[in-house]
Formats: structure tokens, C-alpha cells, sequence
């Protein structure tokens, strides 16, 4: 059999382990050749791969980002784009394509399922917001980038009594900043799921500072919003991806601390920093579960399913749940946050 890889959407720790399992499997176990699509959807469209096998994937398994190269390109903003796609799995004799990516890809990818194609899906983000799974590859190595950087902002928000805001990742949900600020100790959190008064929060700094515990840390999702009319903020603007642009929401939360409590305030931006480099073990070992799952998944000819993580056992469920709704942070795990505000 010959069997398709690509990944598409943003680059996350863990890429390169999925495509080493599914590549390790394929060939060892059932004879497979593995044919890398370059750049994700854009290597479909342009017949643009690599054979990938397992001598050439040694050593890739503590490698960040993706061998294969990744965009947003979407087959169906192009002319003729899935025509163009089923050519070249046609052309090349391809009876499965494996597709590992976040909600942009993988909803594609079911778009795809429904027009015909042989697909399975391998849910990627840091940002954990895949439904019908309890965890995405990458997310662990992002929260311990975060944890590690709020760590050490403790040190110098004490020693000049400051407040430090820390932006992380997280557009629609904050599982990065909530899970990051619980293991780092910080102050307050701020995520998009639960729009913030800036006022409150500059009462509850006040509080730990008047009480003598100086320095604070407030930890924000780049995706975060106030509650209406009650901060300024900048109108929206969209990227060439219809994407509303993020970035910026810690500097006026910033701003407006250092303005209404007259605490000396700084920010950090951790940006990209989150999901370049290593990943850590267990993203390594979700990473590795993922790709066999999918491979295995290939050879069920489970089309239309993408690989999950459900009472710590790899299953498949169908892609059009998962990408169906958005995995918000839990209540539950949010009042356990909210125990240690300020």
C-alpha cells in the first residue's frame, strides 16, 4: 500500500514523532511505502513529496516543528483545488492520506471525507481545543515553555515589587494560560472564555499588594477580551486567512494596571517561543500512540475518523464531531484556578 502524510497549520512540538511512528509501522510491520507531502495542502496540489522512510526519519523524534514543511493553504479556495488533490493521490497510487493538523486542517480534511477522499485525521494544536479528545500533541510542551517563563518572572517582579502580565497563546480558548498559571502561581488569569473587569482585577492586585505579598504575575490568553465597555481595545483587523489578528491584549491590560493602581507594570510576550523546540516526553509518547493509531486506522480503512486519546486508550471518532465544537476550559478546572486569584 501507499499511503499519504502531510501536515498543515501552524508548526507544534510533536510533528515529527507522529510522522516517524506512522512511517516506523508502515514499513516494518505492513510493508507500506510513505509518500510526504510538502507544506501541507499545497504539496496535493502541486504533486509535491518526498518517499519518507525509516532510515531517513532517525533521529527526528526530539525534533520540533516538521520535516514536511507546513501552510494554510486550503484546496478549497483554489481553482480546481480538489480536483487537483484527488489527481495526485490518483496519479500516484496513494490509497490512504494521513492528515495531522488542528481544527483548520482537520476541517478541511472532513470536507475532503465527504467529496470521496480516503482521510484519517490526527488532531495537532497546542492550544488543546479539539474536541472528543482529552489531550493534543503539543499542549504539554507549550504549558511547560509557559510554566518555566512565569517561574522565573517571579524572581524579577520581587525583586522591583512589579506587576509582570505574560501573554501566551490561546485565540478561542485558554487552556495554555489557565493550566500555565496554575502550575506557575500567578495572581490572576485571563482567557477568552470568561471576559475580564479590568477594574476587578486591579482591586484584587491592590488587595496582595496592601496585604504585604508584593509582586504579582497575570497571566493572559492572546484571545482574551474584557467585558464591554468596560476597556478600550483596538478594532479588529483579519489576516489573509479571514483570521481576526491577535496580540497586543497584555500590553493594554498592562497599561491600564500601571494607570488605575500606579504599580510599576511590565510585559511579556511569549509568543512563538511556545511551540518551537523540543517536545517533552509526554508529547513525545502521544505524539508516537497517534501515528501508529493512524496507520492502523489506514488499514481498518477508517475513513472519515481521526485518532483521539479517550480513558487513556487511542480510538477513533469520527472527524465531523471533532471538529463540531471547540473544547472550552472546564468549569471545574477554571474554579480551581479562580481559588488562588488574588
Amino acid at each position: 500500500m501507499r499511503v499519504g502524510v502531510l501536515t498543515g497549520g501552524g508548526d507544534c512540538p510533536g510533528l515529527n514523532a507522529v510522522i516517524r511512528a506512522v512511517v516506523r509501522k508502515a514499513e516494518r510491520h505492513y510493508g507500506d511505502a510513505v509518500l510526504g507531502f510538502k507544506d501541507g495542502w499545497r504539496g496535493l496540489l502541486d504533486n509535491d513529496f518526498e518517499l519518507l522512510t525509516v532510515e531517513q526519519m532517525r533521529g527526528t523524534l526530539p525534533r520540533g516543528g516538521t520535516i514536511l514543511g507546513t501552510t494554510r493553504t486550503n484546496p478549497f479556495k483554489v481553482d480546481n483545488g480538489v480536483e487537483l488533490v484527488k489527481e495526485t493521490l490518483a496519479k500516484n497510487d496513494v490509497t490512504g492520506l494521513i492528515s495531522i493538523g488542528g481544527e483548520g486542517t482537520l476541517s478541511c480534511t472532513n470536507e475532503m471525507f465527504k467529496r470521496g477522499l480516503p482521510v484519517v485525521g490526527v488532531p495537532k494544536t497546542i492550544d488543546n481545543d479539539i474536541g472528543v479528545t482529552e489531550r493534543t500533541f503539543g499542549f504539554d510542551t507549550a504549558v511547560t515553555i509557559a510554566t518555566e517563563a512565569i517561574e522565573r518572572l517571579h524572581t524579577t517582579a520581587e525583586s522591583h515589587d512589579r506587576v509582570m502580565v505574560v501573554e501566551v497563546m490561546g485565540r478561542h480558548v485558554g487552556h495554555i494560560a489557565t493550566w500555565a498559571g496554575i502550575a506557575g502561581g500567578a495572581t490572576r488569569i485571563l482567557v477568552p472564555e470568561k471576559p475580564f473587569d479590568i477594574e476587578e482585577v486591579c482591586r484584587s492586585l491592590a488587595r496582595r499588594h496592601e496585604a504585604g505579598r508584593y509582586a504579582s504575575i497575570v497571566v493572559v490568553a492572546e484571545g482574551a477580551k474584557p467585558l464591554p465597555a468596560t476597556m478600550a481595545m483596538p478594532d479588529e483587523t483579519l489576516d489573509e486567512f479571514g483570521h481576526v489578528r491577535l496580540g497586543g491584549v497584555a500590553a493594554r491590560v498592562a497599561d491600564e494596571i500601571e494607570k488605575r493602581t500606579g504599580y510599576e507594570t511590565r510585559v511579556t510576550v511569549l509568543g512563538h517561543v511556545q511551540r518551537g523546540g523540543t517536545p517533552t516526553p509526554f508529547d513525545r509518547v502521544l505524539s508516537t500512540r497517534y501515528g501508529v493509531g493512524a496507520i492502523d486506522a489506514v488499514h481498518a480503512e477508517k475513513w472519515g475518523q481521526m485518532v483521539a486519546l479517550k480513558c487513556d486508550q487511542i480510538v477513533t471518532v469520527p472527524l465531523s464531531e471533532a471538529v463540531a465544537d471547540l473544547k472550552f476550559v472546564s468549569d471545574e478546572l477554571w474554579d480551581t484556578a479562580s481559588q488562588f486569584f488574588a
